[in-house]
């Protein structure tokens, strides 16, 4: 019974859950620092400042109980009716604590605040934890991109364009 009452409410828990805001241009070293340790050619700080600043980007922050522990981001940008999602990351020390869900359904409910009716993505296909969540959120490939993305080792791969209705 006791086991039961602290798994349904976390008391005694030594894992908060990450509150979700709204990113600033200050959080884009920050988001530079977790975008370089997830990906092979990262953005630099200056672009996401840059993405940030602009009127159609959004930009949502996961942060732990420190004020400026940002666990992971994501970012996306509207045109029309239409949004894409630019990247998601999340901080390798805190993946598989559903953070990426809590900012992808932020983003989503953002987006349908704003008149989006439909979100588009790319995504490796080889990315088997990302593809899992975006079929988890509904999202269907719609294309491909070949030798869209550049590897570490000089090599490329393909990329999924995937499509969510949203509302």
């Amino acid at each position: 019974m006791f086991g039961l009452f602290t798994k349904s409410f976390g008391l005694f828990s030594n894992r908060a859950s990450p509150a979700i805001r709204p990113l600033s241009a200050g959080h884009s070293q920050a988001c530079a620092a977790i975008h370089a340790a997830c990906f092979a050619f990262p953005w630099t700080a200056n672009d996401i400042e840059a993405l940030l600043a602009a009127p159609s980007t959004f930009g949502d922050g996961a942060f732990g109980a420190k004020a400026n522990d940002l666990q992971g981001f994501i970012l996306s940008r509207r045109a029309a009716d239409e949004a894409e999602v630019l990247t998601i990351a999340v901080s390798p020390r805190k993946r598989g604590q559903g953070i990426a869900s809590r900012l992808l359904e932020a983003n989503l409910s953002l987006l349908a605040t704003k008149g989006v009716k439909s979100l588009f993505l790319e995504v490796e296909a080889e990315n088997q934890a990302a593809l899992a969540l975006y079929a988890h959120f509904g999202f269907e490939t719609v294309g491909e991109r070949k030798s869209y993305y550049r590897k570490a080792g000089g090599e490329t791969a393909l990329a999924y364009i995937m499509r969510r209705p949203i509302g």
